[in-house]
């Protein structure tokens, strides 16, 4: 069974520090080692402009329901110039800055909430985690993304269980644009006035993405909130993303379906 091989794997890891973004992947991860062993798991989360707050709130709330022993950090990627003009590999400078802030304040066994659904894309973050000896505890034990829902809710999790997946904001920014704090803020507010006025965002099968491109402004949905949004709401919603959009973004939105990934260009997609 992959719940007893994923508990069997923790068991004999030792003290380990888990990091938590604020998704369904790693707060199941952190509730379950803190559960199995709550004396010797370290919950850490990372704060920067590219993790929206309400992530952060949601770590504290669970953080506080379990009894966890959180530590809450910079994340410290913004200081690396190499992440902030956002190339390819971009995942590889984020996570380096984070597993070395981690480091920095525990000698703990690291643990991430990779699953084994992330192995299947290019994820240069999984080459950090490699140089710094992270562990992968879903991916040991067998389990996607559909393994760690059903985890999250035979622990009990709630809506957790349901989270849609959230990457950071910076995955929003098309590759060779640079990443700008007033760049995600802006991308954060529009996921925010767009879900808000659509109901969406709610489920695992919800999706709200605004992308910046060089083209302008895309907002991505899922085909049931895309489907509901007809031409006035279209106008009264790109009116109001106009309204809050910082000078260089100004200009037309435009609504699209969702795709997974799609800010992110490589060689091929570019041409």
């Amino acid at each position: 069974m992959t719940r007893a091989r994923l508990e069997s794997g923790l068991a004999g890891l030792g003290p380990v520090a888990v990091a938590v973004s604020g998704g369904v992947d790693s707060l199941t991860l952190a509730t379950l080692a803190h559960r199995l062993a709550p004396h010797a798991t370290l919950i850490v989360h990372a704060v920067s402009p590219a993790v929206p707050g309400e992530a952060t709130e949601r770590v504290r709330a669970e953080g506080a329901r379990e009894g966890w022993d959180l530590r809450v950090i910079e994340a410290g990627e913004f200081a690396d110039p190499a992440y902030r003009a956002n190339p390819v590999n971009r995942c590889f400078f984020c996570k380096t800055s984070l597993y070395g802030a981690i480091r920095s304040v525990t000698d703990r066994q690291i643990l991430s909430g990779a699953n084994r659904d992330d192995l299947g894309e290019y994820r240069p973050g999984l080459d950090a985690a490699r140089e710094h000896g992270v562990r992968h505890p879903y991916v040991e034990a067998g389990l996607d993304k559909a393994a760690v829902r059903a985890l999250a809710r035979d622990l009990g999790l709630g809506a957790v269980a349901e989270l849609p997946a959230a990457p950071c904001l910076s995955s929003r920014v098309e590759t060779g644009i640079p990443i700008e704090p007033e760049t995600l803020g802006f991308i954060h507010a529009v996921e925010r006035l767009v879900g808000g006025a659509l109901d969406a965002g709610t489920g695992p099968k919800r999706a709200v993405r605004c992308r910046v491109r060089a083209e302008g402004v895309v907002v991505e949905l899922d085909p049931e909130s895309l489907a509901a949004l007809d031409a006035d709401g279209r106008a009264a919603l790109g009116a109001g993303i106009r309204g809050i959009a910082p000078q260089r973004l100004a200009g037309p939105v435009r609504f699209a379906p969702y795709r997974v990934g799609s800010a992110f260009l490589t060689g091929a997609s570019r041409s």
